[in-house]
């Protein structure tokens, strides 16, 4: 009984430890999270105060919280650890990414992405290719990835249509090429490499883009047809919500399912479900998802910040590198010498291309543009350090360990030194470059109303006619770009866009969408458009119905 009794004794012992440790596990897990949504609470309440500082930004802001909160709990551990939450790829890719990407496409100019589109895609897909063979083979997709998320939050596209389009264009492009170009990769054993096996490189990577790219597009008709046909703001607004939230995250679950891209499925579904599926809904649903998205996107954006800062001082990675910090500071010189190389080698030339390829000259690059374009694209970010961990394990042998952690640490080292340095620079960079004299005066200002600006992106042709000239209104916001660059031609009005188009393809893209692409899949319809045409006064009916049809900002 005696002995029995001691083995029921240390049984039950073990199982109060057991239970102890994971009841403090549970507790930690309550206090990280606490901690980091006071965090993102700070963030948000900081970068506020310091929003009209030229010499930071949001993404600088949280960068540099979570550095310091990761600092502090490196030294109140006693340089036990740094961790609060560590760095995942999977909740990075998962749960963080989704909003940030559907909501570029959910709230892009359409006009000036698609006017745009030869040259994002140059520099999006042919721009990472020349990137990915300088910088190598063996990390160049990890740094061909940029994040150019500082300086779109100096941009803005009101003010700078055109160079918006392209820095924000490219740097979702720049994304999907990277994970696109990385997973097909990844597929191969690089030990028995040959000639055929490049050619599979390529079709795969093909596959991948236009496939994710066509379930985006379908998984964003299906949500306008479903939300047409049985019109849930009858009873619930809710409802119509709810399924527009949740068809935007199923066209990233389905395209990972699939073994496909993510980024370029709920992009291009995002710009269906603007151009087509908003529309559908009450206006009341319109205002509550154009907030519910941003909301979304921009907390995630400054969760991923802080997560990288409070990462980077993770102590286990730095003493697995066993480099020196002479060693180290070299190899981030190299690495960043390497990464302007081959961002230039790419901008410069393709945006010649670019210019050559167009026939509108308010279409072509200019140099101030392309230096722009090249310095936004110097930052790299949480797309970088997620790939890192993807491919480089902290598992293996004692050298495969010591050269993964070298990788992983070189990323994170990167990531820091561009977002900070680089963005610090970036709007003094874009003052200089545009001095005084070059900013344009403005004769007039419109004033828009709270209803037309909320619905200004979704109220525009996916195609346009870019023959259309006219004069740009100066910025309202009062911005840093806004002040320096204006002046970007855009379409006259409704009426010479209805009555008179003067590109083919666009003329033939609205004739195919409004004959067949709205009546099945909803939008704004075309039918009282094409009555003004038989109008005494076009100008006067369209001017009524301009704030609804077209986007005027």
């Amino acid at each position: 009984m005696a002995v029995g009794d001691g083995v029921l004794g240390v049984a039950h012992s073990t199982s109060l430890k057991a239970s102890e440790l994971e009841g403090n596990a549970e507790h930690m897990t309550v206090v990280s999270i606490c901690l980091f949504v006071s965090l993102l609470c700070a963030c948000i309440v900081v970068g506020h105060l310091l929003e009209e500082n030229q010499w930071t930004n949001q993404c600088e802001t949280a960068l540099l919280l979570g550095l310091g909160t990761g600092i502090i709990v490196l030294i109140a551990s006693k340089g036990y650890s740094s961790h609060v939450l560590k760095f995942n790829e999977e909740l990075f890719f998962i749960y963080l990414l989704p909003p940030i990407i559907f909501n570029a496409g959910f709230s892009v100019k359409k006009k000036e992405f698609f006017r745009n589109f030869i040259a994002i895609m140059l520099f999006g897909i042919v721009g990472v290719f020349i990137s990915f063979a300088i910088i190598s083979v063996a990390i160049g997709v990890i740094f061909s990835a940029t994040d150019s998320v500082c300086t779109l939050q100096v941009l803005d596209q009101d003010s700078t249509p055109m160079l918006y389009s392209l820095v924000f264009g490219e740097g979702v492009v720049n994304d999907a090429t990277s994970v696109v170009l990385f997973r097909a990769f990844q597929t191969y054993n690089f030990d028995h490499f040959t000639p055929l096996d490049g050619l599979k490189i390529g079709g795969n990577f093909l596959y991948l883009f236009f496939t994710s790219t066509v379930l985006g597009i379908v998984s964003g008709l299906v949500s306008a047809y479903i939300i047409r046909k049985i019109y849930f703001g009858r009873e619930s607004t809710d409802r119509e919500i709810a399924i527009m939230i949740l068809m935007a995250y199923l066209s990233y679950t389905f395209a990972e399912l699939f073994e496909l891209t993510g980024i370029l499925s709920v992009f291009f579904c995002g710009i269906m479900m603007s151009h087509y599926t908003w529309h559908n809904v009450t206006e009341h649903s319109r205002t509550t998802t154009k907030h519910t998205f941003a909301t979304m996107s921009f907390i995630a954006e400054v969760f991923i910040f802080l997560y990288v800062g409070m990462d980077a001082v993770d102590i286990d990675k730095w003493r697995r590198t066993q480099s020196s910090f002479r060693e180290s500071a070299g190899l981030l010189g190299g690495l960043m010498f390497i990464i302007m190389l081959g961002r230039a080698a790419f901008v410069f030339p393709l945006s010649a291309c670019s210019n050559f390829m167009t026939n509108s000259p308010r279409a072509k690059i200019n140099l101030r543009q392309m230096s722009i374009i090249w310095w936004a694209g110097l930052m790299r970010g949480a797309v970088s350090i997620a790939l890192a961990f993807n491919q480089f394990t902290m598992e293996g042998d004692a050298q495969r360990i010591y050269q993964n952690a070298t990788v992983i640490t070189s990323t994170i080292t990167v990531v820091l030194t561009s977002t900070i340095v680089f963005g610090t620079l970036t709007s003094p960079l874009i003052a200089w470059l545009y001095p005084p004299q070059h900013r344009p005066t403005h004769p007039s200002k419109t004033v828009i109303s709270p209803t037309a600006s909320l619905n200004s992106h979704f109220h525009i042709p996916l195609l346009h006619d870019e023959e259309q000239q006219d004069t740009e209104d100066g910025p309202q916001d009062g911005t840093t770009v806004g002040r320096f660059f204006a002046g970007i031609p855009r379409p006259h009005n409704a009426t010479a866009l209805i009555t008179a188009p003067r590109s083919t393809i666009h003329d033939a893209w609205r004739k195919f969408d409004d004959a067949f692409m709205r009546p099945k899949f909803g939008g704004k319809c075309y039918e009282r458009i094409h009555s003004h045409k038989n109008s005494k006064n076009p100008s006067q009916d369209l001017d009524d119905d301009e704030d609804e049809e077209y986007d005027q900002s």
